[in-house]
Parts: structure tokens; C-alpha cells; sequence
């Protein structure tokens, strides 16, 4: 697992690098990163359905192969295309902490940490639900539902011109994420349950979208794939950091324990 980790390719942080190139207006930019959230839901929405069917039909042996083989084609495809090839850095003052000599971005790092912690948490909890309910099919809804939610605020908010400051924003944005996350600690039945994890998904890819623009305002000059690259990692980080709290939840509380981790991120 850690050598595939360390293998993964970096294409977040350039991908998001390269839309205020190939696009043109601030209008149109903050358009493709609410699009690009909503592309992630839904590889959030399918990816957890595709792996249940695959494992149901043939094997975990095949899952991983077939999964594999579509990220290998999707890298290619990223580093094969035009803007890829003919991007470059806008010129960038020295500096040994680079991109993290920005305190905005710092404070934002700080914030993703925890909203990465409750998506990590959230993963153990859903697994804990489902054994709970005796089917392991239940985690992969709960985990569509949830990528379905934020698929539909993606859209929502990206279809929509916003005015003020997108730092206050996001404060608000989060705010409700963590709120949303609150009632899964009732773990009531799987239908009830599969509803309220598509609620609180809503505000997950309007959060994404939304960092995208603070990275962009408060990168220092040609460190923006660096910044978006830390963006990433942070979030990892916490995701890694909620499974690892999670888990012990589970094990010396309940269920209901392991989804409060995600309302306290």
C-alpha cells in the first residue's frame, strides 16, 4: 500500500495548476474548479459501486486490476494532452518554505486537515455500519450516497455567480459540512442512513470548489501547483488521521462513536 502511494502520480495539484491557463475570465475559472469538484464525486459516486460489482462478480484480485488500469489510462491521458505539455510556471521568488510562507494558505491547509480527518473517519464508520446490518453492500451505498450529495451541491454551486470574499465563504461552507455529518451519528436504518449520508454530502464539493479559489488567491507567485499540491497532502493527512481515530472509536464505543469523529472534524 505504500509503495502504490508513493507511485500515485501527482495530477491533482497540476491539474488544477493549469485551468486559469486554458481558460480565460475568473468567471469561467471558478466554473471548471466546481466542475472539476463535481468530476471527483462523481469518481466518489461510481468508484465504490464499480469495486462492489466487481468483487461480487469476479474478485478483489479484479477489482484492483480494472482499477488500476483505468487510473494508468487516465494519467496518460493528462500527461499526453496539449496544456500539460506546454504549461510552465509563472517565475518564483526563492523562498525555503515556498508555497507555505503564505499564511492564508496555511489557515486553509489547517482547516482541509480536519476535513480530510472526517472523510477518513467517515470510510471506518461506513464499514462498521454495514457490519453492523450484516451486508457489506450497505458501505458502498452509504459511500455513493454520500458522493451523490456532493455531486448535487457541486452543481448547485457551481452553476451559481457569488458575490464577497470566497475565504468567508468557505468558513460558512465547512461549517455546514461538519453540521451535516452530525445526524449520521444516529445510525438509523439503512435507508434512512443512505439518505443522510447523500445530505451530508451536499456541502463536501462546494468546500473542495471553494479551496480551489482561496489556493488560487493566496499562492505565492509560481507556486500554485506546490500550493494545491500541499492542499492535497494535507487532506490526506487528516484522512489517514480520522481512519487511524476511527477505528479505535469503533472498538471501544459504537458505531455511532466512529461518525462523530467526522462531526467533530
Amino acid at each position: 500500500v505504500i509503495v502504490a502511494g508513493v507511485a500515485t502520480p501527482p495530477l491533482e495539484g497540476g491539474l488544477r495548476a493549469l485551468w486559469p491557463s486554458v481558460l480565460k475570465g475568473e468567471g469561467q475559472v471558478h466554473r471548471a474548479y466546481a466542475m472539476d469538484a463535481v468530476a471527483q464525486e462523481i469518481m466518489f459516486t461510481v468508484g465504490p459501486l464499480l469495486v462492489t460489482v466487481l468483487v461480487s462478480f469476479w474478485s478483489p484480485a479484479a477489482a484492483l486490476l480494472v482499477i488500476n488500469a483505468i487510473g494508468v489510462l487516465g494519467a496518460l491521458s493528462v500527461v499526453l494532452s496539449e496544456p500539460s505539455r506546454t504549461w510552465r510556471s509563472a517565475p518564483r521568488e526563492a523562498h525555503w518554505l515556498g508555497a507555505l510562507r503564505s499564511p492564508g494558505l496555511l489557515a486553509l491547509l489547517g482547516a482541509f486537515f480536519f476535513v480530510g480527518l472526517a472523510l477518513g473517519s467517515i470510510t471506518v464508520a461506513g464499514v462498521a455500519y454495514a457490519d453492523d446490518h450484516g451486508r457489506e453492500a450497505v458501505y458502498g451505498w452509504l459511500m455513493a450516497a454520500l458522493g451523490l450529495g456532493a455531486l448535487i451541491g457541486g452543481l448547485a454551486y457551481g452553476a451559481r455567480q457569488w458575490a464577497g470574499a470566497p475565504e468567508r465563504r468557505l468558513r460558512y461552507i465547512v461549517g455546514l459540512l461538519a453540521l451535516g455529518y452530525l445526524p449520521l451519528t444516529l445510525t438509523p436504518s439503512v435507508p434512512v442512513m443512505t439518505a443522510l449520508a447523500a445530505l451530508a454530502g451536499v456541502f463536501l464539493a462546494p468546500a473542495i470548489a471553494c479551496s480551489f479559489i482561496v489556493v488560487d488567491r493566496h499562492a505565492p507567485r509560481g507556486t500554485v501547483t506546490e500550493a494545491f499540491s500541499w492542499l492535497v497532502t494535507t487532506f490526506g493527512v487528516g484522512a489517514a488521521v480520522g481512519t487511524a481515530v476511527a477505528g479505535p472509536a469503533v472498538e471501544l464505543g459504537s458505531t455511532a462513536w466512529s461518525f462523530a469523529v467526522a462531526g467533530a472534524g
